[in-house]
């Protein structure tokens, strides 16, 4: 039986409210009407409008730890929390987008693109950072896990900081130097940049606004949540070589971006000195002709197979440690297997 979900336009009904708290938190400093009109077209643009996944999870996860239908105030602050992930995910992407020169996200152009915005976005960027804290301070602060709440999402911004920085130093898109990479690297890469803020803090949250949230539970889900993140980055960086365009909806541009991905360590573990040659000197460029050569190796190399023996390895282990919970400390299998389920075997 499919774990209950939440329903997508009930949660999408808790934003504008929390839109108007940080628009209304703004005016209480007389904010010049302009600026006003600026500030909610930027929360309009960036934080709703995604696949809303990390959101949706804060709910999705009080459905299954408490297995019964969430009362009006339990949803209604559950959502809240998980559209402050997804302000959180914002500020991530319209920083992003500058500093990789990325010219649309979800089909439109990127923020910093947008007709006279510029290098504005960066100040925009601390804005939708910055409105975690207003709401939180506003909805939660007489929670017991107020405190919590705060140095869950500081240190959530600080590990994915962190993550950004190595995968911005590993993998410059106008150097390429395959000797950076390493797959120590990518793992620090993609469980920091990745990991901690789309699959630990939503689960998290949850916990802690449950008051459901001990030193064993929190570790638990760190456990299974973290490797289950690794999972996923592994299976987008499969995706985007071999993955069918028409069903993910972009082209990939892993190759030609010089991207530090699993599939091209995979294939610096294997190659022979010829082939290294091959991807040293058609790696990271942008040239259709030289991605080809590269996505020759990889199929020398029969890299599909390597990933789907590292999947069904990957997903044995976390299927043995979601086995092992046991319930009656407050932490639910379901939380788990419905994160599995969304992801094992995914096409896009």
């Amino acid at each position: 039986m499919a774990p209950p979900k939440t329903d997508r336009a009930a949660f999408e009904a808790v934003f504008p409210s929390l839109r108007q708290d940080l628009l209304d938190h703004a005016k209480k400093y007389n904010l010049p009407d302009n600026a006003m009109q600026w500030f909610e077209q930027a929360l309009n643009v960036n934080v709703p409008g995604g696949k809303l996944n990390r959101g949706l999870s804060c709910p999705d996860t009080g459905l299954a730890l408490l297995k019964k239908p969430l009362t009006d105030e339990q949803f209604k602050h559950l959502s809240t929390l998980g559209w402050l992930t997804e302000l959180l995910q914002a500020f991530f992407l319209v920083s992003d987008d500058i500093m990789d020169s990325s010219i649309t996200r979800r089909g439109q152009p990127c923020w910093y693109r947008q007709p006279g915005v510029g290098l504005i976005a960066i100040n925009d960027a601390f804005m939708l950072e910055s409105g975690i804290y207003v709401i939180l301070k506003k909805h939660f602060r007489s929670h017991p896990a107020y405190v919590d709440l705060i140095e869950l999402f500081h240190e959530t911004t600080w590990q994915t900081e962190l993550g950004q920085l190595c995968d911005l130093i590993t993998a410059p898109e106008d150097h390429v130097d395959l000797d950076n990479f390493s797959m120590e690297k990518y793992m620090f890469i993609v469980t920091y940049k990745t990991a901690y803020y789309s699959f630990y803090l939503p689960v998290a949250l949850a916990l802690l606004y449950l008051q459901l949230a001990t030193p064993e539970n929190l570790q638990q889900a760190h456990d299974i949540l973290i490797p289950l993140g690794q999972y996923f980055q592994v299976q987008d960086d499969y995706l985007d070589a071999y993955g069918d365009p028409a069903v993910i909806g972009k082209i990939g541009t892993d190759i030609q971006d010089n991207k530090c991905s699993w599939i091209v360590n995979q294939a610096l573990q294997r190659c022979s000195e010829e082939q290294r040659k091959v991807l040293d000197a058609a790696y990271g460029r942008k040239d259709n002709k030289l991605e080809e050569q590269v996505k020759v190796i990889f199929k020398e190399l029969d890299l599909e197979k390597v990933y789907q023996d590292y999947e069904e390895k990957i997903v044995g282990e976390l299927r043995g440690k979601i086995a092992a919970i046991d319930e009656a400390e407050g932490l639910k299998k379901e939380v788990f297997e419905a994160f599995l389920a969304k992801i094992y075997k995914r096409s896009k």
